[in-house]
């Protein structure tokens, strides 16, 4: 049996190469825009769902509410699940920054980010979870935590989502911060090797999910604080990734990969 022979490089395969991954890019932009208007109309059909039924938010957080006991949340093991949910995004983005200057110094690893995708994150992470979330709708949405209101021990009103009049003064229930930072995980994801990705982009989403939960179950927030808060950091990041990250980064893309060798 005769050994094939190695083809021997050349500078057209090369271009070769980069035109199959210029004839993926209509694929990305496609698949990135369709997954743009799935979000936008999940949050408009959550708006309405809890909008004209608000009673939802208050059955939901009274699945983990006990008369006498509280939030059922509110325990060692629900507190030490809530500290590594909290700093998990964090840790991820010091990672991915500790990432990108091994990769300037050398490293040739395909996890090791570039300086564009490290500014991807870097933005999403101030947009969504920061500047959007605890900013601009925390402190201004005036609505009570679940804990703080009449229904279940507190001194407060409830307020639906769209409700901007109610007694909570900064940081308040509407939406999510920790959720939202939760969900920012998916940003890290879309940048992984395509490999890997799509189990990273899982997994972000599960740890968000899973981090919404946990503080509705601590009566820090209600179901449509977290579910805005999660739809909302991904239509941040989506948008994002298709102007840092698109078909129109391509050049800069490969710019930086060559830097890397």
């Amino acid at each position: 049996m005769r050994r094939a022979r190695a083809r021997p490089f050349s500078p057209g395969s090369l271009h070769s190469t980069k035109a199959e991954a210029t004839l993926s890019e209509p694929r990305k932009v496609l698949l990135i825009r369709s997954t743009t208007f799935i979000v936008l109309a999940l949050l408009v059909l959550s708006g309405s769902l809890f909008g004209f039924v608000p009673e939802l938010d208050l059955a939901a957080a009274r699945l983990f509410w006990r008369e006498g006991q509280g939030f059922i949340g509110v325990t060692p093991f629900g507190e030490m699940l809530r500290s590594i949910f909290y700093v998990a995004p964090f840790w991820i983005a010091g990672g991915a920054t500790l990432g990108w200057i091994m990769r300037r110094l050398g490293g040739k690893n395909p996890f090791l980010p570039t300086g564009r995708a490290l500014t991807f994150l870097a933005l999403t992470l101030a947009l969504a979870p920061g500047l959007l979330t605890n900013v601009i709708l925390k402190d201004n949405s005036h609505r009570p935590r679940p804990v703080q209101t009449q229904d279940m021990g507190g001194q407060w009103e409830f307020r639906p989502w769209y409700r901007f009049d109610g007694q909570c003064e900064r940081n308040c229930s509407f939406v999510s911060g920790e959720t939202a930072s939760a969900f920012w995980t998916l940003a890290p994801a879309l940048i992984t090797p395509l490999t890997v990705r799509p189990v990273a982009i899982i997994a972000a989403i599960v740890f968000g999910a899973a981090t919404g939960l946990l503080r509705v179950a601590f009566g820090g927030h209600y179901l449509s604080d977290t579910i805005f808060a999660g739809l909302l950091t991904i239509l941040i990041i989506l948008g994002l990734y298709r102007l840092l990250l698109g078909a129109k980064s391509k050049e800069s893309d490969l710019r930086d990969e060559r830097a890397a060798l």
